[in-house]
Parts: C-alpha cells; sequence; structure tokens
C-alpha cells in the first residue's frame, strides 16, 4: 500500500476515531507531507531503519525562511508524527518499521523566561482602563497570570462559561481534555468591570475593537479576539512597561507556574493546573525553585548539632 494513501486514512482516523483537533491534524499532516517531500512516492513497505536515517540528516540539514536548519524539537515533531502513524499501521496490521525503532533526537532543555513581582505590577499597571479596551487588555492581562491558561484557550472563552461567583470554570486544552481554571479575585473584579462595560449580547468573552467600536466579521457576529491579537497586546504592555526581556502569553503561563511552585505548591498540582498530560513537562520549572529552595536551606536548616 502506498504511504500517501495510507497518511490521509491515519489523518481520517485521528479525526473521526480519536477527536483531535484540526490544528493537531494540520501539523501531522505538514510532518507527514516533509518524509514524501523526501522519499517520494513510496510504498509503506519501503519505511526502513536506512531510509528514515536519510530522512532525519535531510531534516537536521532542513532550513526555513528565519533559520539554516530546523530546531531539535522542531524535528521531534516530525519524528513523533512517524511513530503515531506507525502504531497506527501495525493497529491495522500493516506490516512496517515497528514504532519503537523511532527514536527521538535528544535536546538541550530551555531556559524558561518568567516575570518577577516588580515587573508583573508594571505590566499590569499599563492598560488605560477607562475605556473599553483597557478594561479588555487589562482583564486579558489579569486572567493569564492568575490561570495559566494557554493564550489558545484563553480566546476560545466564553462569557456563558465562566461563574463569577465561584470565580471558576472549564476550558478544553490540549488532546480535548477539559481541566478547571481558577480566577484570582484581582482577575474577577476586572472581569467584571470589562463585562459590565459590554452592552452586546455576543458570546466570545474577548472580542476585537477598533476605535472603541467592536468589529463584526462576515456572518455578522462579533469577532473573536485572536491568538495573534492577545501576543501583540502583551508584548505591547511589556514595552511599554519598560521590561527588556520579551513578553508572550506563554511567559505569563511560565509565571504562573513559578509562583504556585516558589509558595509551596506541590508539582503535581501544577501538572493539573497547567494541563500537562506528561510530569516531566512541568518539570521545567523545578530548576527556576533552585535559589529559592537555596535560601530555605540557608534558613531553616540546623547547622549545629
Amino acid at each position: 500500500m502506498q504511504f500517501d494513501k495510507l497518511k490521509y486514512e491515519f489523518l481520517e482516523y485521528l479525526e473521526i476515531e480519536k477527536n483531535r483537533s484540526a490544528k493537531t491534524i494540520k501539523n501531522y499532516d505538514h510532518y507527514l507531507t516533509r518524509l514524501s517531500d523526501f522519499a517520494g512516492d513510496i510504498s509503506i513497505n519501503d519505511l526502513n531503519d536506512e531510509l528514515i536515517r536519510k530522512w532525519r540528516l535531510w531534516l537536521n540539514r532542513l532550513g526555513t525562511n528565519v533559520k539554516d536548519e530546523l530546531d531539535k524539537s522542531t524535528q521531534n515533531y516530525h519524528l513523533i508524527a512517524l511513530r503515531n502513524f506507525l502504531k497506527y499501521c501495525h493497529k491495522r496490521n500493516i506490516d512496517t518499521l515497528a514504532a519503537e525503532k523511532i527514536e527521538l533526537a535528544s535536546t538541550i532543555r530551555k531556559q524558561v523566561t518568567f516575570l518577577t513581582k516588580d515587573e508583573l505590577n508594571r505590566l499590569f499597571n499599563q492598560p488605560n482602563v477607562n475605556n473599553v479596551i483597557g478594561l479588555r487588555d487589562k482583564a486579558i492581562l489579569e486572567l493569564l497570570f492568575s490561570s495559566g491558561m494557554r493564550v489558545s484557550e484563553l480566546v476560545s472563552v466564553n462569557r456563558d462559561q465562566i461563574n463569577l461567583e465561584r470565580g471558576e470554570f472549564t476550558v478544553r486544552g490540549k488532546g480535548q481534555k477539559d481541566r478547571p481554571i481558577f480566577i484570582s479575585s484581582d482577575a474577577k473584579n476586572w472581569l467584571i468591570k470589562y463585562m459590565a462595560k459590554r452592552i452586546d449580547t455576543a458570546q466570545p468573552l474577548f472580542i476585537h475593537y477598533s476605535n472603541g467600536h467592536k468589529i463584526i466579521d462576515n456572518s455578522g457576529n462579533f469577532k473573536r479576539l485572536t491568538t495573534r491579537s492577545v501576543q501583540r497586546l502583551v508584548n505591547h504592555y511589556a514595552l511599554l512597561a519598560g521590561i527588556t526581556k520579551h513578553v508572550s502569553p506563554h511567559v505569563l503561563r511560565h509565571s504562573f507556574a513559578t509562583d504556585l511552585l516558589m509558595n509551596g505548591a506541590d508539582i503535581r498540582s501544577v501538572q493539573s493546573m497547567l494541563g500537562h498530560s506528561n510530569i516531566a513537562t512541568t518539570q521545567i520549572y523545578t530548576h527556576i525553585t533552585d535559589t529559592h529552595l537555596k535560601e530555605i536551606h540557608k534558613n531553616f536548616h540546623n547547622k549545629t548539632i
């Protein structure tokens, strides 16, 4: 059977049986198409150790429009897609390369960027809360930090999802998994103020404005704020606050996790609140607290016997 035919059947399987998001399916299509780009019109039986070795070498030397080569983590996304594709093939009793033979490349753990308390205060003080746009932006900043939400989760929230009385709601994150989101009293107060200024009945919690006016899309609906718009506004306010490091919504997510750990939260709870399926993903934050642990050791360890 031809690789490309099986690839499309695999993508349909992800959509129908695994209920994966359209974005995940698009990414898998992109990564597996890269194998077709390299190997040509191959049969599933052509997949062997040597072909994959050559493809990995090709990927390692493949440049982008901004870099001379692909990051190791990006290369690993290709390999993860292939590994899952091979598992699908074996599920259908199709004789091909074993998924276990696909080893991921070793990667260097990236330094996690987070904001200090002073930087957070400066950032939160930037929006002009005398107008609806400033109230919206203030609510966004407070909610990102108080919840640790991904920006994609934030922009998908509808007004009727939020229970302001209880200060919590549920979002659907990666892998179509639901998790509870808890709102701090500050975030709750700014959400109330922002929503009080909304005289429309549109479902999206955060909508686009232009010169103070709501923007309507081609279907006559109020336009939902996009992830890119949120990224731009977070970066804009960070620059106004005089923060020199690059600040994105994900940096606020890092800051949320760091704040929890620094204040004594256990890593399993942080894993649940971030929506990480694997504890190893959450462990990128543990080295951040090393200085904090050193201070605890210094202050509380009995040096005299």
